[in-house]
């Protein structure tokens, strides 16, 4: 059994990315803490029954993921305020080169990309249903395997995959709508 003395020491490392992952979940800085919060809270009275050996960053991403099912889902939305450095971990956003030699042995779809402000590529991935953003966050920002995903989520691995699948492709074509509107894609018929 895990000894609750040392539950600072090895919980506390993974904060930021617990914060950056709560902020993308309640999309307002002061839930995003209270949120945080009450995982550690929680992390810290269940460290008792934590196995030593096993993922404790996935551990503490199952509390979170349902502590904010639980707590925050059922609020009202507040009014979105946004801070690039919740857009800094994004897949896509990594994606976006700067400079001249960054299209280099690109493809044409990471030079459309470079078009898209972080802005849009946030708010196409907000506009996900909740269970394939959560996947999708989990699996391309945090980089959790299948696996950890379906323990965090607690749902089962074909799940997990058909949400990927699912969120993926409507992330896609959220940008691809974007870039037609923005004539930033061929439209090709049929």
């Amino acid at each position: 059994m895990a000894d609750q003395a040392v539950f600072a020491e090895l919980a506390m490392e993974y904060m930021p990315s617990l914060y950056s992952a709560a902020m993308r979940m309640t999309r307002n800085p002061s839930d995003a803490e209270d949120l945080v919060q009450e995982t550690y809270l929680k992390a810290y009275r269940a460290f008792g029954s934590f196995q030593e050996g096993t993922n404790l960053k996935a551990w503490l991403y199952k509390i979170l993921t349902n502590t904010f099912i639980n707590t925050y889902r059922a609020r009202k939305r507040r009014p979105e305020e946004s801070d690039v450095e919740d857009v800094e971990d994004l897949y896509l956003y990594h994606r976006l080169g700067t400079g001249a030699s960054s299209s280099i042995g690109r493809s044409a779809e990471d030079e459309a990309l470079d078009r898209f402000t972080d802005d849009e590529v946030k708010a196409a991935i907000e506009s996900l249903p909740e269970s394939f953003r959560m996947a999708v966050l989990l699996a391309d920002v945090e980089g959790f395997s299948y696996k950890e995903i379906a323990e965090i989520m607690d749902v089962p691995i074909g799940t997990v995959m058909s949400r990927l699948h699912r969120g993926r492709r409507a992330l896609q074509k959220a940008l691809a709508e974007y870039g037609r509107e923005r004539g930033l894609v061929d439209v090709h018929p049929g």
